[in-house]
């Protein structure tokens, strides 16, 4: 099995019980639901769906905008929906009745919590034949501290548009980073038009953060670039110097060339004994599987190595936080 395949179903079965409808109740005792854990920032947050079109290039997009939210009154926010989740349990041969999804600590449609001035907007890529949903944990981190987060589902994403029309990837059809680079760049065209954010951070996940190299690399709005575990392998290759804030955080691809074109702040971590879903929400997602299905210790560290999870979350909830902390805030 090549490492791309491994990969695929590394997420894939991480989150292969997450299936729930769009508002569901308790979990019964047949389905008990999977967690995250809860953010630690000052804020409610909010969530929101929004589907875009891009009438130039023929695309559509369904994104989520995260924010710091008034009220929790209305319905926690899904992890993911149903139809998608039972598409990439289905092309896997995954069972869909193990556990529920677990739901978001985002409330549907909340009220967004006033402020003057504008807050900082950072956008999320996900990685090959993922979904915007693969760094919830690190998304309401962000918006729990004060951020508005989008995140892009790309067209190798299993993804559901308004009306319930399902679209999953195909592998017959090419989605490179670039493609995803050029997605980010025109979900910044509309955000640009609404004149309502601040300063613009990017961060993705594995071929999302090659996407985050690509999008600053082109797009000087974006002030600042973190890639979770990004291979920065592309047709072309980057060749172009980077001279702005850049963080890597790496496990299984250290991505030493694209590290030599970094001219501005530059930092890696290096996750030792981690794989790729160490820096994603299946390092969580995983081991509360694992507990449900009687999978073998061998077997869970094949999927997430050796790296203690709890810690993996730590990171994940400190050190984007820190860095867009520094680099977007005054």
């Amino acid at each position: 099995m090549t490492l791309a395949l491994t990969r695929r179903r590394l997420l894939t079965t991480a989150l292969a019980t997450g299936v729930a409808t769009q508002f569901a109740g308790p979990a019964s005792a047949a389905r008990p639901r999977l967690t995250l854990p809860a953010p630690t920032g000052p804020h409610r947050i909010g969530m929101v769906d929004r589907h875009l079109v891009d009438r130039a290039r023929r695309r559509e997009l369904m994104t989520s905008v995260w924010y710091p939210a008034a009220a929790r009154h209305r319905p926690p926010a899904p992890w993911m929906p149903d139809a998608p989740m039972r598409a990439l349990l289905a092309g896997n041969g995954l069972p869909a009745d193990a556990a529920a999804a677990p739901l978001t600590a985002a409330r549907y449609n909340a009220p967004a919590l006033k402020t003057p001035g504008r807050r900082p907007v950072v956008v999320f890529s996900h990685g090959a034949d993922g979904h915007r949903s693969e760094t919830t944990i690190i998304v309401q981190e962000l918006a729990s501290h004060g951020y508005v987060v989008v995140t892009v589902d790309h067209t190798d994403a299993y993804t559901e548009f308004p009306g319930g029309r399902l679209r999953v990837p195909d592998d017959n059809v090419s989605v490179t980073p670039y493609d995803h680079a050029a997605d980010i760049t025109f979900v910044l065209d509309r955000l640009e038009a609404t004149r309502r954010f601040g300063p613009v951070g990017m961060f993705g996940f594995s071929k999302g953060g090659t996407a985050t190299a690509l999008v600053m690399i082109g797009d000087r709005r974006v002030r600042a670039g973190l890639s979770l575990d990004g291979p920065m392998e592309c047709q072309p290759p980057i060749t172009a110097d980077l001279d702005r804030p850049f963080l890597m955080m790496t496990a299984n691809f250290p991505a030493d060339d694209f590290w030599d074109h970094l001219r501005g702040w530059r930092r890696r971590l290096h996750l030792d004994g981690g794989t790729e879903l160490s820096l994603s929400d299946a390092v969580w997602l995983l081991p509360q599987l694992a507990r449900l299905t009687a999978m073998s210790d061998e077997d869970l560290a094949g999927w997430i190595g050796t790296y203690d999870p709890a810690r993996a979350v730590r990171l994940q909830q400190t050190y984007p936080l820190a860095f867009f902390d520094q680099h977007l805030r005054p």
